[in-house]
């Protein structure tokens, strides 16, 4: 037998149904439509944050996540900035495992329809060598000055091409000039660094960090107080025993350690080596507010420029 349904009750199930339909299609095409809605240039980190700045102008707004000397291992988003996140027309970050707290937030804003653009894979990424992360690739490329501008380079053509109203021909004069500057960088710091002789090019920092720098320049990474790409790790006391014996034999003048952390593990290490050795701050992990030492870039590798030379030659 088949049933039929009254007229009167297909009529007020249709017309219960007609809200829904008519909130649905709307959302379906906002979704088609929020692309359209998406402005501006998110940058995690506050080095790559000067590094598009330079290469914007005021072509384009441009938001740095990161605040001066913050850690981009530790540091994590809050949800006003996860949001900024999720709205851009294009994501600026470092990638290769750097920024561990935000790494979650970007990929969700990919997944969302944000373009993303990971600096650090696009230019030529080596691997850490020894200690826990030895075989992963290191994030840290901006310690060296030629891979930074290649990824000006980079940060220029994702501009151009996936942020609207930006006038192109300003932005390529823009990275070509700040470019230029990057690579007077690079020379003045190859000008500096041959005055440390070939014995005294070794170098021992907080965590391992100057693998880039290393390669570039012809140092040895004798090794880490914390023996890890990143500053979330511990050194165990037989790390401090394995690094003090490799210092002595060595013969390290200075250990370097970031100036965003504590030197209290470089300090313990010299003194579980039984060395006098010196301990110099870089600037390695992020940059300084106005007058810090290491507002910009350029300011910070040629702090830590200086610093070395001085450490190794001193």
């Amino acid at each position: 037998m088949v049933t039929t349904m009254p007229v009167s009750s297909r009529f007020s199930r249709r017309a219960a149904a007609l809200p829904l339909a008519l909130f649905v299609l709307p959302a379906l095409a906002g979704c088609a439509a929020f692309d359209d809605m998406r402005s501006g240039i998110v940058v995690t980190t506050n080095i790559l944050g000067d590094l598009t700045r330079n290469v914007v102008g005021d072509e384009a707004e441009v938001t740095v996540l990161m605040p001066p000397n913050a850690d981009p291992h530790s540091f994590g988003v809050s949800a006003q900035q996860a949001a900024e996140l999720a709205e851009a027309e294009l994501l600026v970050y470092n990638g290769l495992g750097l920024e561990e707290g935000v790494l979650r937030n970007v990929e969700a804003a990919e997944e969302a329809g944000a373009h993303g653009l990971a600096v650090g894979e696009g230019v030529d990424p080596i691997a850490y060598t020894e200690g826990e992360t030895a075989g992963r690739p290191d994030p840290h490329f901006w310690t060296d000055p030629v891979r930074v501008a290649d990824a000006v380079g980079l940060i220029a053509d994702e501009v151009i091409a996936q942020v609207g109203g930006v006038d192109a021909d300003r932005i390529r004069a823009n990275a070509a000039e700040y470019r230029e500057q990057v690579e007077q960088v690079h020379e003045e710091t190859e000008q500096r660094f041959a005055a440390i002789p070939a014995e005294r090019r070794s170098l021992v920092t907080n965590h391992h960090v100057f693998g880039y720098l290393a390669q570039r320049y012809d140092f040895t990474v004798v090794g880490a107080v914390i023996p890890s790409g990143t500053t979330l790790a511990s050194p165990s006391g037989s790390d401090l025993k394995s690094l003090a014996d490799a210092v002595e034999e060595a013969g390290v003048a200075a250990v370097f350690a970031d100036s965003s952390q504590p030197d209290r593990l470089a300090q313990v290490m010299a003194e579980e080596a039984g060395l006098d050795i010196e301990v110099a701050p870089l600037f390695s992990e992020s940059l300084t507010e106005e007058g810090g030492g290491a507002a910009t870039y350029l300011e910070m590798t040629r702090h830590n420029t200086a610093a070395i030379v001085d450490g190794l030659t001193g």
